[in-house]
């Protein structure tokens, strides 16, 4: 079963509710994301993705096969 873009969305507005995101459906369950977000601020690029990761419940493996990222403070 693949994951919808808004579902993505949803799930990452849900955790971090300040997100500005952008998801794009690559290939099937292949995601490509951007997350800007003031939750970011002082933490490192892995930090950051985790927080990502986590908003994500678990479906990375399984409902998402891949999810490239990048993550970023406002300015």
């Amino acid at each position: 079963m693949f994951m919808k873009v808004n579902e993505i969305n949803y799930l990452i507005k849900q955790a971090i509710p300040d997100a500005c995101v952008s998801i794009k459906n690559l290939h099937d369950n292949n995601y490509s994301c951007y997350v800007e977000s003031s939750a970011f601020e002082g933490k490192s690029r892995v930090q950051q993705h985790q927080i990502v990761y986590n908003a994500l419940r678990g479906l990375l493996g399984k409902d998402i096969h891949a999810l490239t990222m990048q993550t970023a403070t406002p300015k």
